[in-house]
């Protein structure tokens, strides 16, 4: 055979570092994609603000997610995880239009705040929030040379955000120096005290507030505030639209149903956590061991356990001792466990089986959307964990 016709050499299948290569080539051309979309998100922030729109169009939202969808079946690809993707893309959006002020009008007023506890973490994140919105915001703290009272007494809004138990000893000092056309505010976890305080102690308008959320989260955006008005309809309707603005979720209610309601959210929930974390301690199993057989939702228990004893002993214990409802969540605790170790100590699984049936009752429909929502959890956790 002559060398015309020789046949064809296969090529080498191209190596790992080449292929890898040209991952880094095409995931470097998603970005910059994801760079002309904020381009372009930060034009409809300017048009959502000229036309006065608001920045979340859920309708909108599902179009995208349900077109999104479509698109990835066509391509081969998953699209549960191209909706991930996108409700991610999505959230950025907000996020980013919330920056750039595309909920206030160009002629909305810039006020002077000022932030008692500025300098705490939850003051800090407080502070942010009002000067994203453009305004000017006075920090006064214990090491700080701005007193208190100085600060409320040159300021527009004055904030309220030290610890639990000095809280309305700060009202009473701060309370008189807010000028007659100001507001009065504080972030506390417990509302009726600081709220009675507030009205007591300062002649100007006041509203209670309780950021449902740590200072240690990443964006303000989807986040949920409680307000609790106690006097000023004007002043209201100002944080509501602040709040709104920087992509925040208020939900108005009164100190005292706010209050019971932290009764379950916050203590009940909390004894839970803590009794989980010191059973695991007195079990004396190294956590290492736990961790290599850990199951999905075992991993995420854990994470929140964890997660809460990250943080600061004073904060719960104030927060638990300090509401009224203290002595119900208790009791209904120490029953519940009672109830459920006395049928499976005694295994009464027919017992065990109507307990089971009488709390699925009480969850109803929520069980459905629990199920579907911590499936995402524990997919995202799981892809994060070694």
């Amino acid at each position: 055979m002559d060398a015309g016709t020789q046949k064809p050499q296969p090529h080498d299948p191209p190596s790992l570092a080449l292929l890898r290569s040209r991952v880094d080539a095409l995931d470097h051309e998603l970005l910059q994609l994801l760079a002309r979309r904020g381009g372009l998100v930060a034009e409809i922030a300017r048009a959502k603000r000229l036309e006065g729109v608001p920045i979340r169009d859920r309708a909108r939202e599902s179009e995208i997610i349900s077109d999104r969808r479509a698109v990835a079946e066509r391509l081969g690809l998953n699209p549960d995880v191209v909706e991930s993707i996108y409700r991610n893309v999505l959230w950025a959006s907000r996020d980013r239009q919330a920056s750039l002020r595309a909920e206030l009008a160009d002629d909305e007023p810039r006020k002077t705040i000022a932030v008692v506890g500025g300098l705490g973490a939850m003051g800090r994140c407080i502070s942010g929030l009002f000067a994203d919105l453009g305004h000017a915001v006075l920090v006064a703290d214990v090491s700080t040379a701005l007193r208190p009272e100085q600060a409320a007494a040159a300021a527009d809004v004055t904030i309220i955000s030290v610890p639990i138990a000095a809280t309305v000893e700060v009202i009473r000092a701060v309370g008189p120096h807010v000028p007659a056309h100001g507001l009065l505010m504080d972030v506390t976890s417990l509302k009726a005290e600081p709220l009675r305080a507030m009205l007591d102690y300062c002649p100007a308008s006041v509203l209670g507030t309780h950021p449902l959320f740590g200072p240690s989260v990443h964006s303000l955006q989807g986040q949920r505030i409680a307000l609790t008005p106690g006097r000023g309809d004007e002043w209201l309707a100002w944080v509501r639209r602040a709040l709104r603005a920087r992509g925040l979720i208020a939900i108005e209610t009164t100190a005292e149903r706010h209050d019971r309601t932290m009764g379950v959210v916050q203590v009940l929930n909390h004894l839970s956590t803590q009794v989980m974390g010191r059973a695991l301690s007195l079990t004396g199993m190294p956590l290492a061991d736990t961790l290599a057989f850990a199951s999905p939702a075992y991993l995420m228990e854990l994470t929140m356990t964890g997660r809460h004893f990250a943080q600061s002993p004073g904060l719960y214990a104030a927060i638990e001792m300090g509401n009224p409802d203290m002595p119900q969540m208790t009791a209904a605790f120490r029953a519940a466990a009672a109830e459920v170790i006395s049928l499976v100590e005694r295994r009464d699984a027919a017992g065990f089986a109507a307990m089971f049936e009488q709390v699925q009752r009480y969850f109803g429909e929520f069980t459905r959307q629990a199920l579907e929502q911590s499936n995402f959890l524990i997919d995202r956790l799981v892809e994060r964990s070694d």
